[in-house]
């Protein structure tokens, strides 16, 4: 029987990571969860992120403290307003004040350096391309970038011959399938947190691109999203 392989899966608390973890349970691997405080409005996402990897029994979860807040330049570390009641095809229309500069970058190199520490040739990461809020480090041509990087600027690579390869499995899907799908392989969706801007007692504001997205996937579905959001 062969063991399973170790696999670094990043995990920010949300509906995408969580069901990227239960891909990679299902698949096989065993999951090393990594996550991050950098400096986000929406902290309450780490907690999610504890609840998440609980439930789905990762052999290790860590939180990094990176303070990408120090640069600003997005209204999730910054004092920037968050967008709110757009049109899911204005989301896509231009890259918004979300975005964070080089996020998915420094979270895939710390990712992969700990995956050179662990043996591990897998990276796993939630991003998507269709349902997605304009950010350009989540379209499948970054993710192809970094990975060639990621084989030409590690020791591993160069002189032990791992491939490392960045596994995207949402990255065609839309938020209604991944919903569907997380559902088939028993991921608790009330565990996860999506909102860009949450009040203190963590209540998702229901307005933000994301919450808009995340309702939307569950009303494809004719499900009640069971995330606790703001009431009128």
């Amino acid at each position: 029987m062969t063991a399973p392989r170790p696999a670094v899966i990043l995990v920010s608390g949300g509906l995408d990571s969580a069901t990227t973890l239960a891909l990679a349970r299902r698949d096989g691997f065993q999951p090393y969860a990594l996550s991050f405080r950098y400096g986000q409005r929406h902290a309450v996402e780490l907690a999610a992120a504890r609840a998440v990897c609980d439930s789905q029994g990762v052999v290790e979860h860590r939180v990094l403290d990176i303070d990408l807040g120090g640069f600003g330049g997005s209204a999730l570390t910054a004092d920037l307003p968050v967008p709110k009641g757009r049109a899911v095809e204005a989301m896509a229309a231009a890259i918004p004040l979300t975005y964070v500069p080089a996020r998915n970058t420094v979270f895939l190199a710390c990712s992969l350096a700990w995956a050179e520490v662990l043996g591990a040739a897998d990276l796993f990461l939630g991003a998507n391309a269709l349902d997605y809020s304009g950010y350009p480090d989540c379209r499948p041509e970054y993710i192809r970038a970094f990975e060639a990087m990621a084989n030409l600027a590690t020791r591993s690579a160069v002189e032990g011959g791992v491939r490392f390869r960045i596994h995207t499995p949402l990255i065609q899907l839309t938020k209604a399938a991944i919903i569907r799908l997380g559902l088939e392989l028993g991921v608790d969706y009330g565990l996860t947190r999506s909102c860009y801007d949450p009040t203190r007692e963590g209540l998702a504001c229901g307005q933000c691109d994301s919450c808009l997205l995340r309702l939307r996937g569950f009303a494809a579905n004719g499900l009640t999203d069971p995330a606790r959001y703001v009431t009128a």
